[in-house]
């Protein structure tokens, strides 16, 4: 499988995480028991999982303060989710180009969430990205 399919298993992820509770590891191991990912595919799902969560308080900040009014508590776990990934992806992932990690969260977002959602994804990512000061070479805001 390939890096869109590892991205769409992240997020399913990050969602099955946020909603279970359980511990991190034992349900990467189950979703990589199921799967068949390439070596880099496997890199990429755990260090974005890791990755969320080890800084999921900034990004968490992030999409408050560019989702215009919106609580993190209404928005859906599955927006939640698709959101932490991308923002995660912007900041610290240099393999990626910014314009992907937005068109792939509005194409999980079209594909997996309401109607509207991909439009509101679309506003907070291009929102953080035009405001945001990122550290990360080759990622310009």
């Amino acid at each position: 499988m390939g890096r869109r399919a590892a991205r769409e298993m992240a997020m399913k992820l990050l969602y099955q995480i946020e909603i279970r509770k359980e511990p991190i590891e034992g349900q990467i191991e189950a979703a990589l028991a199921e799967h068949k990912f390439k070596k880099e595919n496997i890199e990429y799902l755990t260090d974005v999982i890791y990755g969320v969560y080890e800084n999921k308080e900034d990004i968490d900040r992030a999409i408050e303060k560019y989702s215009k009014g919106w609580k993190l508590s209404r928005i859906s776990k599955v927006d939640l989710s698709i959101l932490r990934l991308a923002i995660y992806e912007i900041i610290f992932r240099k393999d990626i180009p910014l314009n992907v990690s937005i068109n792939e969260a509005v194409e999980l977002a079209k594909n997996y969430s309401g109607e509207e959602s991909g439009a509101f994804i679309n506003g907070i990512l291009g929102r953080f990205q035009k405001n945001s000061f990122l550290t990360v070479e080759g990622k310009k805001e």
